[in-house]
């Protein structure tokens, strides 16, 4: 089906954001993203219109929300005052990025992965753990899987997790998959809580400190007030705005311009 974008949007730039590792960019110029059990297509046609390989209702209930199209990004990135001339900057380099609405699992078991390593690494790691306890669907002669549920990942031992990759992470991951299947904790409960109390009960799993959480925040439940701060964005803090964070002015588009921000450092290479 043809789908028109009239806002910014840039798949190509939100696979290199640093907030999905399943989505990859295909030698036909077509873009690949997976979410649950779905698979999607985008090939290019023109200015702001698109090729998704799915129906009318997928593209709905599925493609829609998690692109967040519901949010006008043009409008956020021209709210933007003058005289933050860094964000600015950022923003107009970073035209495009948008905060996916991912699933929290997910969210939770890659930036536990996340922590130390760099972004091939993450995407090679997560593979590893779909091939290893992941779901074969095969949609349109191209085969994926599907990233584990907490109960078929709780039952990989610790040894078979590091072949994945993931070191130190391994235990997390194993204790974290585990106390989920046996507690049978809901993720979409949590969508009810509050964000101080949504950061607290994220905080209670094993490997996932303020940053992870930050990221799983702003990546699965669309809390856009939250700013991870990593290396980058702390080198972007001290050079450009006195060691003092800016996110607080920001309210709501927060983590969205920290997005604009974490890009624009990793391209320039700041130090």
């Amino acid at each position: 089906m043809k789908i028109q974008i009239p806002d910014d949007f840039d798949p190509e730039k939100i696979i290199r954001s640093g907030q999905c590792f399943r989505a990859s960019a295909q030698p036909d110029g077509s873009f690949h993203f997976i979410t649950g059990k779905n698979m999607l297509s985008l090939s290019p046609l023109g200015t702001d219109t698109w090729e998704a390989d799915c129906t009318p209702y997928a593209w709905k209930r599925v493609w829609a929300p998690y692109f967040d199209l519901s949010v006008s990004y043009k409008s956020l990135r021209r709210s933007i005052p003058a005289k933050d001339h860094f964000l600015r900057a950022a923003a107009e380099y970073g035209k495009g990025i948008r905060i996916l609405r991912q699933d929290p699992f997910e969210m939770l078991i890659t930036f536990i992965i996340s922590q130390r390593k760099s972004i091939p690494a993450i995407r090679s790691s997560v593979e590893k753990l779909c091939l290893a306890a992941g779901k074969e669907i095969t949609k349109n002669g191209r085969t994926f899987y599907t990233f584990p549920s907490p109960s078929a990942l709780g039952k990989l031992s610790v040894n078979k997790l590091k072949n994945c990759s993931l070191g130190y992470r391994a235990a997390y991951i194993h204790a974290t998959a585990r106390m989920i299947a046996r507690e049978k904790i809901s993720f979409t409960k949590m969508e009810t809580l509050s964000d101080k109390e949504l950061t607290e009960k994220l905080l209670l799993f094993p490997g996932a400190g303020i940053k992870v959480v930050n990221c799983i925040s702003l990546f699965a439940y669309h809390r856009t007030a939250a700013a991870p701060v990593d290396v980058w964005i702390g080198r972007v803090i001290q050079k450009h705005y006195g060691g003092v964070s800016p996110f607080p002015s920001y309210g709501h588009a927060a983590g969205i311009f920290q997005q604009y921000m974490f890009f624009y450092a990793q391209a320039k290479k700041l130090k």
